[in-house]
């Protein structure tokens, strides 16, 4: 089974692809920084879970 990170990770990058491209068609800047944010913050949490599921042997 994926890591809880790995999957949270992952729906927060969704989620802030989807602000970015909600921003983008608004023209609202601080929605789509906002949205690249919560990109880097998903791909970050992810990282994590990989980790956490190599010290694990998965």
């Amino acid at each position: 089974m994926a890591d809880h990170d790995r999957i949270e990770g992952a729906a927060k990058n969704m989620g802030g692809k989807i602000k970015e491209a909600a921003g983008r068609v608004t023209g609202d800047e601080k929605l789509k920084a906002e949205g690249r944010a919560d990109q880097v913050e998903g791909k970050v949490q992810n990282a994590v879970g990989g980790v956490k599921d190599a010290l694990k042997g998965k």
